[in-house]
């Protein structure tokens, strides 16, 4: 069986060996093992690494996109903070979980364990 694309299983949130089962058993917590393959999950430590690369991407894009819009249209402040906290949330809470995945999927196939000598 070829290993999938850690990239695109990541992405799907999907097993790294299989690229079929599903990593998370919820919105973050990852599955004790896939369904499909039985691999176990026991191997998979992302620690903070999906937030950084989330804050590092969503951050200049809402930085980006309000200074934009401020240019466009004269906003109060408020409106500002209407707009772009909300979407900042948003963002961040919808990119962790695939950001996750790719880590944990790189992770697995790169051989990466912690422990090893």
């Amino acid at each position: 069986m070829d290993q999938p694309n850690p990239i695109i299983a990541g992405l799907k949130c999907r097993c790294p060996r299989c690229g079929r089962g599903k990593l998370f058993a919820g919105y973050l917590a990852l599955a004790p093992s896939c369904a499909v393959c039985g691999l176990d999950y026991a191997f998979a430590d992302s620690g903070d690494g999906p937030a950084v690369f989330v804050i590092f991407l969503v951050a200049p894009l809402i930085i980006i996109l309000a200074l934009v819009v401020g240019s466009i249209w004269t906003l109060q402040p408020w409106v500002h903070l209407l707009l772009w906290l909300p979407a900042t949330v948003i963002l961040s809470l919808v990119l962790l979980p695939p950001f996750k995945g790719v880590l944990i999927d790189l992770q697995y196939s790169n051989d990466a364990r912690e422990g090893r000598q």
